[in-house]
């Protein structure tokens, strides 16, 4: 959230509980005379109604006091609406935004005009003025990514000192690489590291299923294709026409379509045994729900669930990185501070009560800490057209289906910067996510802005 946001929105939550009615900010133009108030960012989002469990998972992993771990997840629904808004309006001068603090009170957005500094000051947020924008370093990174091998294993943009960063195993290996890229070593900060990541396998117990009789991967998001259920996960577990069987060993089902390497996604569709639930397994077995697939900003809080270390929580560190793993290089995925261990792969990631991936490998453990990362899960349901299980509502419209009042579908996914008509007007979305019905356009400003 924003700083001049930030003592409101805790003063609501002293004297609501977990109630929070924080502005989202002002949409680009007036919504229809018979559209209902527009939630704010927190309130769309469902940041109230986190469970415990997950709110002690924060407090323990992060430092965070009770007040601190639930103002965060409102602060950080805020700041990645506002850093959405503000990315739009900036366009090609955008470079980058983070929230800091330990509630997340403070987002930074930076940008490559000084012009801009007033209005991203006036939006609530601090202004970084900085010399290279993020589609600048996203286009060298891509030029690295080429080239990469397994002693320059992770590449990533680093927004808050607007670098390039490369992880080596080997003295010399990063150097390596940007001669043979033609990169200016200038714009690249080289990190040694002594270990490099890789795929998670060997799940144990909770939401573990097996593939074809022998490795086990962990279940990662339920969702559902028409009339069929089944879960995403992680492409590296199975490729199409693996069988499963589930944690209990009955037979669950089949791997209906995977990538890996490129990307770390498949989904597996199951029989009509097994139900698609809007839950993620949660400290001690309980449910977390899962409300929408909106993807969080750097700097924001994030949990893992996994049947070998089960639940824990760190931060998201950087969007799109790509990692070099001994069998390929995968692109697009989220780095974090999250732990994890062999056997936690295609585990779920989630912010609050918003999908963000799942999980494909990463180094180190949960006794000494980690880096892990996820493949976002907005990618997945896209590709193979599934709809992912939420609370709240019914099944809903799959991806395609009829909704009234112009091209805005429910189930469809929608990317940063896509357009949409509804009720006669035209909106841009500001941050991906799965359309659901509830979240019309005119009624989440933090998603859709009128143009």
């Amino acid at each position: 959230m924003l700083k001049r946001h930030a003592r409101a929105a805790c003063t609501a939550l002293a004297a609501a509980g977990l109630l929070l009615a924080a502005a989202g900010g002002a949409t680009a133009g007036p919504a229809p005379e018979t559209a209902a108030p527009a939630a704010s960012a927190a309130t769309t989002l469902r940041t109230a109604e986190a469970p415990s469990e997950l709110l002690a998972a924060l407090q323990r992993d992060l430092g965070l006091t009770p007040t601190q771990a639930k103002a965060r997840l409102a602060h950080e629904a805020e700041a990645g609406a506002t850093a959405a808004r503000l990315r739009d309006r900036l366009g090609a001068a955008f470079a980058g935004a983070w929230v800091d603090g330990a509630d997340s009170a403070t987002l930074t957005v930076a940008t490559t005009r000084a012009a801009d500094t007033a209005a991203i000051r006036a939006a609530g947020a601090r202004a970084a003025v900085v010399t290279r924008t993020l589609a600048d370093l996203d286009a060298a990174k891509a030029v690295l990514d080429r080239a990469a091998d397994a002693g320059t294993p992770v590449r990533y943009a680093d927004p808050r000192t607007n670098r390039l960063v490369v992880e080596e195993t080997r003295a010399g290996a990063a150097a390596r690489l940007l001669a043979a890229t033609g990169t200016d070593a200038a714009l690249v900060t080289v990190v040694r590291t002594a270990e490099a990541p890789r795929p998670l396998y060997d799940l144990r117990g909770g939401d573990a299923y097996y593939m074809n009789g022998s490795g086990r991967c962990s279940v990662g998001f339920p969702v559902t294709k028409g009339t069929v259920n089944g879960f995403a996960t992680a492409g590296h577990c199975g490729r199409a026409g693996t069988t499963t069987t589930g944690f209990n060993q009955v037979a669950q089902g089949s791997f209906q379509a995977s990538v890996f390497p490129g990307n770390d996604m498949a989904w597996v569709a199951a029989n009509a045994q097994w139900t698609a639930t809007p839950y993620v397994k949660g400290s001690g077995g309980a449910n977390v729900q899962v409300t929408g697939s909106v993807l969080q900003p750097v700097g924001s809080s994030v949990c893992r669930s996994g049947s070998t270390t089960g639940w824990h929580c760190g931060t998201v560190q950087q969007h799109n990185t790509s990692v070099t793993y001994p069998e390929g290089t995968i692109s697009g995925v989220t780095r974090t501070t999250v732990c994890a261990e062999p056997g936690d792969s295609g585990g779920s990631y989630i912010s609050g009560s918003q999908a963000q991936g799942v999980t494909s490998g990463g180094s180190g453990n949960c006794s000494s800490g980690g880096t892990t990362f996820f493949q976002p899960l907005n990618p997945i349901l896209s590709a193979y057209g599934l709809t992912l299980k939420t609370t709240g509502s019914g099944p809903g419209p799959g991806p395609g289906d009829p909704e009234p009042g112009g091209t805005w579908k429910a189930g469809t996914v929608y990317a940063t910067g896509a357009s949409v008509t509804y009720g006669g007007a035209t909106y841009r979305c500001l941050q991906g996510h799965q359309a659901q019905t509830g979240w019309e356009p005119p009624a989440v400003p933090a998603l859709w802005q009128r143009v």
